[in-house]
């Protein structure tokens, strides 16, 4: 039985190491996580794959890591600041806190809003009698415009010649730095910038866990192209991050769906946008998206900074400002896709129940778990963890019976148990067991590195 609440799920990644409360000893601070010794794992080998798939194993593509504060004129030419804002809208009765849109959206899933003025759409929540999610009440104030981009001050003095803010996303740093990239390398069209990092935004009604959070990674690529070629790049990197999810994370292809938006929707810069959405236990949300940006940002920051930002093809003489398209994912998002498919309860045929965590081979936190039976064994449990731990995500497990240990590697994911036995010193061999379907094996321990190299390819 899959995960049906998340609540449910919350419990079970804090309670095995992967996701805390942040600030838990002070009372907490909302929406804010926490990512323990497993967390951080599972976090930085999806990183490491995203990585190597789409910025070190591709031929177009390099990377690159733009700082997170940026020069403010940065967000003025890309219409960030005065234009980066969501429609705060508040209920009168219980105070609570809403965004206009998805207010509307989620009531009215076929209406068009796209272009409406803040009057339009609180005359669309009235008309239609959307009352308050909280308290059933329709008394709401005036919707207002909400800046989403976190301020602050650098410099000794905290004034207004001071302010400057946390980038809201990380592609701006990728756009600034095209002419330093291509030059430097001496790439040329087509190739991508890719870049991993934190990015900010002050959600209105951040929530679902980590689903939407105003700390939050980024894994984007820009990938240029001259506007004039005949390939459907766009085609080419949906196909691509299909193949990623299929294959490099196993992503159940069930779950996800493909959503292309309709001209109304498109952001002022896009010229196509498709959405992959995912599943998830609280209902159907944005996974992926992957975006035909043309040449807004390159015309933007040419026009705003002054600098020529053309490319000059060599071959040809031909000078152009690319157009981009833009794969881009949380890490937090399809991190939280991954937890939810792969939390599962069995019943198994004694009656008892089993929590399994059936991550991908890729993502699991431990690839193995080294299992003495008694104590008898340790020290050459021990010598055994320590030899595999070269080549493998190895964990040594001493605590509790070994019925008890199987239990906790399956809760967290742990791809194959080793138990050493008292029969291991007189045939040279280990009990091996895998975690989905619990069935063991005698292997040699001579043979079993080898073993285990071919189960987890």
């Amino acid at each position: 039985m899959s995960i049906e609440n998340m609540d449910e799920l919350i419990n079970h990644l804090k309670s095995q190491g992967f996701v805390f409360q942040g600030s838990e000893i002070y009372g907490g601070l909302a929406n804010s996580w926490d990512y323990g010794p497993l967390g951080v794992e599972i976090k930085s080998k999806l990183k490491s794959l995203w990585w190597k798939y789409f910025v070190k194993k591709n031929e177009f593509n390099v990377g690159l890591d733009s700082s997170i504060i940026l020069n403010d004129n940065v967000w003025k030419s890309s219409g960030h600041i005065g234009n980066f804002n969501d429609p705060l809208i508040d209920c009168k009765n219980c105070k609570a806190r809403y965004r206009a849109d998805k207010l509307i959206e989620e009531n009215l899933p076929n209406i068009v809003i796209s272009g409406c003025t803040l009057e339009q759409l609180k005359a669309i929540i009235l008309e239609n009698k959307i009352n308050c999610p909280k308290c059933g009440k329709l008394d709401y104030t005036d919707i207002r415009k909400f800046e989403l981009m976190f301020k602050t001050y650098q410099g000794v003095i905290a004034d207004d010649s001071s302010v400057v803010h946390l980038r809201p996303e990380t592609a701006q740093g990728i756009f600034i730095n095209f002419k330093n990239v291509q030059r430097t390398t001496r790439k040329k069209i087509p190739f991508g910038i890719g870049q991993m990092g934190k990015s900010f935004r002050n959600e209105i009604t951040p929530g679902n866990f980590i689903f939407r959070t105003r700390e939050f990674e980024q894994m984007e690529l820009e990938f240029f192209f001259n506007p004039n070629d005949s390939k459907d790049w766009f085609e080419y990197w949906l196909n691509k991050v299909i193949i990623f999810l299929n294959e490099e994370i196993n992503l159940d292809s069930k779950k996800y769906h493909i959503r292309h938006h309709e001209r109304e929707e498109l952001s002022h810069y896009s010229k196509k946008t498709v959405d992959i959405e995912f599943d998830f236990p609280f209902g159907r949300g944005e996974l992926w998206g992957i975006s035909h940006r043309g040449d807004f940002d390159l015309k933007a920051h040419q026009n705003g900074s002054k600098q020529n930002l053309m490319y000059l093809d060599t071959d040809t003489n031909e000078k152009y400002l690319p157009n981009v398209i833009e794969p881009s994912v949380g890490v937090e998002r399809l991190l939280l896709a991954i937890f939810s498919q792969s939390y599962v309860e069995e019943l198994l045929d004694d009656g008892t129940k089993r929590i399994v965590f059936k991550l991908p081979k890729k993502l699991a936190p431990y690839q193995i778990a080294i299992i003495p039976l008694q104590k008898q064994q340790n020290d050459k449990a021990y010598e055994l963890f320590n030899e595999l731990l070269t080549d493998f995500d190895a964990v040594y497990d001493i605590t509790g019976n070994i019925g008890k240990r199987y239990r906790r590697q399956d809760a967290i994911g742990t791809l194959y148990c080793i138990t050493i036995d008292f029969d291991s010193e007189a045939d040279k061999k280990v009990t091996v067991r895998e975690r989905d379907t619990m069935q063991q094996e005698r292997i040699l321990i001579s043979e079993l590195k080898n073993y285990l190299e071919q189960k987890l390819k």
